[in-house]
């Protein structure tokens, strides 16, 4: 349990070049996010409206039943 090891200080080392490498990578994936929230809320508003649903009530059971009667 000591400290980071050779193969933990690499992980970190990728995945700071994938976040932080280039031209700004992290405002690239944060813009590609935003365009893919943007379409999928585009795709809730256009989404056919469900017809108003007509509900059948369910059978009622035998105790019910006799209550109802009562």
């Amino acid at each position: 349990m000591g400290g980071l090891q050779p193969i933990h200080w690499i992980f970190v080392a990728l995945v700071a070049l994938l976040l932080f490498g280039g031209r700004g990578k992290l405002s690239g994936i944060m813009g590609d996010a935003a365009k893919g929230i943007k379409a999928f809320r585009e795709g809730l508003k256009n989404e056919e409206k469900p017809e108003d649903v007509v509900a059948t009530p369910l059978p009622r059971t035998e105790p019910a039943k006799d209550e109802a009667r009562n």
